[in-house]
């Protein structure tokens, strides 16, 4: 297991190479993965991992049915923040269901990709 300090660096790093976030779409719904906050009461967390591999590895019992897509980093400030923002979503960075990992607020994490967009 990482350690969740070093999460940020090595996440921001794939990204900022690739440009691209990766979250799970259900396929016949075109719904996104979105759960219960594990830190925080009454909230909701949307999972994004650096790579489409890290991704499809979450794409098993429950979320069988989904299917990792990518999101630029355009897009997500463009699009993204504002919904996401709307429901008061917080951002999961690399999420490993049962392990520990980093749930940012939106704000900040958007922030941090803004700096790393490539334009």
């Amino acid at each position: 297991m990482t350690d969740t300090l070093s999460l940020p660096v090595e996440f921001m790093a794939q990204v900022q190479s690739t440009q691209k976030l990766w979250a799970l779409q259900d396929q016949s719904s075109e719904g996104w993965v979105v759960l219960d906050s594990s830190d925080f009461e009454n909230a909701d967390v949307m999972p994004l991992w650096s790579s489409k591999e890290l991704a499809k590895s979450h794409c098993v019992d429950e979320w069988q049915q989904y299917t990792p897509e990518a999101i630029s980093i355009a897009d997500w400030l463009e699009f993204w923040v504002e919904d996401l923002a709307q429901d008061n979503v917080l951002v999961g960075v690399e999420w490993r269901d049962g392990y520990e990992h980093l749930e940012l607020e939106l704000a900040e994490f958007s922030q941090q990709l803004a700096k790393i967009e490539a334009f």
